[in-house]
Order: structure tokens, then C-alpha cells, then sequence
């Protein structure tokens, strides 16, 4: 059984599917399933598109759309599953039956190409809903989520998660999760065209000790799971120009490197590498 099959807890039951509400699924639509009426939603119900995940360097926080009542009720709604490293947590292609709130480990999102290619999306971490636009949309899934750590996921089923949505009057609130989303996706495109190989790296590793929640105990921050391809992939260059920029940050003590581990010794000084242009 694949990792992204549902659990026999949602297979039980053989109800036919309940679907969302025409105001859930208008607004859902306009939310993740067509970018280019995003902003005029946006604009619409006075949403700002830069929110206050982000930074000057634009390095992305945990997702705090949901409260933290809110987050715990949701959790309460399914059953946790634990992901082994590198395992595929939900599959593209595969149907919208559940959507999974990411409780700890590190995760990438990758589209597969009909040649076989692979293409970075996304790091996710602790914090995140995965799935919830095939859910909402209703189509099969458009990417891979795979562990890079060990994870562990609350497995929500569709039609409950629809329902507790539609009762806590939540869908504003994941408007603002795909606007940031996108506002995310907007900065890695700018970064990849105008910023240094080296600014470039240090934005991401900083991404990613966000995502792992480090930051708020201490200076440095260990980063596991990822090799060097992987990070490549984030920052649209080859492999050995990541060895190469790891081995400057190397050089001025900012970073140091093992198999699938970057140990970012400074963070206040990696930050200000980030800062350059």
C-alpha cells in the first residue's frame, strides 16, 4: 500500500462524497484553482497580498493562518501517521480523498514531468496544510509531497475537513494561505533572476531553519534531510555550484556541511549575506 492511500478508518464508509457548498467552492475556485483572479479576490475582501510573513529578504515564517485553537481543533478531526524519511506522503495523480496538517519533519513539494523531470516547488514544514487544493478543486493531485525527515501528519479526510471549514467560517482565512503562497512563489521567481548564486543559497537555508522552528532557541540551526541536488533544485542552479557556495559560506565559518546535514553556525550573520543584492 502506497503512502498515499486512505486510511481503512475513511474507507469504511462507503458514502458518496459530500461536496462543498456553491459559496465554499466559488470562493476555493478563485482561491487555489485560478491565479489569475486571485488579486481581484484579493482585492475584493480586502486581503493584502504582502503579508506579514514576509520579510525584507523574503523569508517565509510558519503559516499562522489558522489560529492555535483553531490548528488543535483541526488536528482533533483525524488520526496522526508517521512518514519515514524520503517516503512519498501524497502521490500526484491520486485523488483528493484527504489532505494532511504537517505536525513536524521537513517535506518538499515536486511536480513530475511527463519526461520524467523533476520540478522544486516547495519546502513545507510544521504548520502546513498539503493537499487542500485537490480537495477543494476536486482533482487529482499536481505534485508529490515526499519526507525529507521523518514526519508526522494528521490525516484529515475531504468531506470532514470541507464541513469543519464551512462551520468555522475558514475559508477567508486559507484565501490568505494561497495569497501567501503565491506571494511566495512570486519572491523564489524574482530571487532566481536577479539575486547572486550566494544571496540565493543563503535565503533558502534560512527559509528552511524557519520552517523548522530553530530560530526562536538559538543562533544556530541544523538542518537535515536535504542533499545537495535538492538544494540546487530550490535555487535553480547545477549541483557544483552549490558545492561551490556552500564551501564559501564554509570558508567565513557561516555554515558547516556533512551528508544530508548543513549546520548553519550563525544565523544573525547568514541573514545579512541574505541581505545583499
Amino acid at each position: 500500500m502506497g503512502y498515499d492511500e486512505p486510511l481503512s478508518a475513511f474507507t469504511k464508509c462507503r458514502r458518496r462524497r459530500r461536496r462543498p457548498s456553491s459559496e465554499l467552492s466559488r470562493t476555493a475556485t478563485i482561491a487555489f484553482g485560478q491565479r489569475h483572479l486571485i488579486v481581484y479576490a484579493a482585492r475584493n475582501i480586502g486581503v493584502q497580498l504582502v503579508g506579514p510573513m514576509c520579510t525584507g529578504v523574503g523569508v517565509m515564517g510558519r503559516r499562522h493562518v489558522l489560529s492555535d485553537e483553531v490548528w488543535r481543533d483541526l488536528r482533533s478531526q483525524g488520526v496522526t501517521r508517521m512518514f519515514p524519511e524520503r517516503s512519498v506522503m501524497l502521490r500526484q495523480g491520486s485523488p483528493g480523498t484527504h489532505l494532511l496538517a504537517l505536525t513536524s519533519g521537513l517535506a518538499k513539494v515536486v511536480c513530475r514531468e511527463p519526461n520524467g523531470a523533476k520540478t522544486w516547488l516547495a519546502f513545507r514544514g510544521p504548520g502546513d496544510l498539503l493537499g487542500e487544493v485537490s480537495v477543494f478543486n476536486g482533482t487529482s493531485r499536481t505534485a508529490d509531497v515526499v519526507a525529507l525527515t521523518p514526519c508526522a501528519a494528521v490525516v484529515l479526510d475531504a468531506e470532514r475537513f470541507v464541513r469543519f471549514v464551512e462551520e468555522r467560517g475558514l475559508v477567508i482565512h486559507l484565501m490568505r494561505q494561497a495569497l501567501a503562497r503565491m506571494r511566495e512563489s512570486d519572491l523564489h521567481r524574482g530571487e532566481l533572476q536577479a539575486l547572486p548564486l550566494v544571496v540565493r543559497l543563503a535565503r533558502t537555508l534560512l527559509r528552511l531553519a524557519v520552517l523548522t522552528d530553530q530560530m526562536a532557541e538559538s543562533n544556530t540551526v541544523r538542518l537535515t534531510g536535504l542533499n545537495q541536488e535538492e538544494v540546487a533544485q530550490a535555487i535553480g542552479v547545477t549541483r557544483n555550484a552549490v558545492i561551490s557556495g556552500l564551501g564559501q559560506l564554509r570558508a567565513v565559518g557561516l555554515v558547516e556541511t556533512a551528508r544530508r546535514v548543513i549546520v548553519i553556525r550563525d544565523v544573525e550573520a547568514l541573514q545579512r549575506w541574505a541581505a545583499a543584492d
